[in-house]
């Protein structure tokens, strides 16, 4: 073989790997963008954090689990309040209120207690089992500008167990949540149904594979589907909640009835 024909060869592997080492960086760059700080286009209603998008998050219903719950649970968790609250009849307050009788106890009711002012702000002026579970869930949430500097309970049923606990706290034990009040803090903190979940998830996966989400048409139809089904949600949880009190005036109006 020639020094010509060799210097050939040399020069063809060459260019051969340029062209390689070439085309392998521009479809990095052409087939494998940068992710987004935040989605070009952001739908009402839906939370945005990070790369995804995440549905505002509401305390679990517990008041089905109450009747049946670990009430020696609930007492070994309540060691971690007890730097702050006295739970025994006729205890004295300390960083917070004294707990006792607790359940079904007008809020902000405890004597000689300095309160924030803002437990009132949601939920009506009653401990009602519903309302220990939002406020224990997450205090901070439940009444912005609360005193109480505590992270709260997640696990919905050590939330259960705790509250199931704070009912044995007085002279008559509190009775289980009946079903009228499990149905209706079921209708309250339902989670969103099956479908509005797949369409929230077919407007993310649309908008990740287009550049401008904003003038995409099949985005804006999946985004006014979305709010059409979230309506649809609101008038039955309107409908459910009406049919709740109904049902509630017709059991007191009975009880009522029966006592005269």
């Amino acid at each position: 073989m020639g020094g010509m024909e060799f210097n050939k060869i040399f020069a063809a592997i060459l260019i051969a790997g340029i062209i390689a080492m070439f085309g392998g960086f521009l479809a990095e760059k052409l087939v494998h963008p940068k992710d987004l700080k935040e989605n070009a286009f952001k739908i009402e209603g839906v939370e945005v954090a990070g790369g995804g998008a995440k549905k505002e998050k509401l305390a679990e219903p517990i008041l089905a689990m109450i009747a049946t719950a670990d009430i020696a649970r609930g007492q070994k968790l309540s060691k971690a309040c007890a730097a702050c609250h006295s739970f025994d009849k006729g205890g004295a307050n300390g960083v917070g209120p004294n707990i006792w009788n607790i359940v079904n106890r007008k809020k902000q009711d405890v004597s000689g207690f300095s309160y924030s002012g803002v437990l009132n702000s949601q939920g009506g002026d009653v401990w009602t089992y519903a309302e220990l579970n939002k406020f224990l869930w997450k205090p901070k949430k439940y009444a912005k500008g609360t005193k109480m500097n505590y992270i709260g309970i997640k696990k919905p049923e050590d939330r259960a167990a705790m509250v199931a606990w704070l009912a044995t706290l007085a002279a008559s034990p509190k009775p289980a949540p009946g079903a009228l009040e499990i149905a209706a803090e079921q209708a309250e903190l339902a989670l969103p149904d099956a479908e509005q979940e797949q369409l929230e998830d077919a407007i993310d996966t649309v908008k990740e594979g287009v550049s401008d989400a904003k003038d995409n048409a099949e985005i804006k139809k999946l985004e006014g589907d979305l709010k059409e089904k979230k309506l649809q949600m609101k008038d039955k949880a309107v409908q459910q909640k009406k049919a709740i009190e109904g049902a509630t005036k017709t059991v007191k109006d009975a009880v009522e009835g029966a006592g005269h």
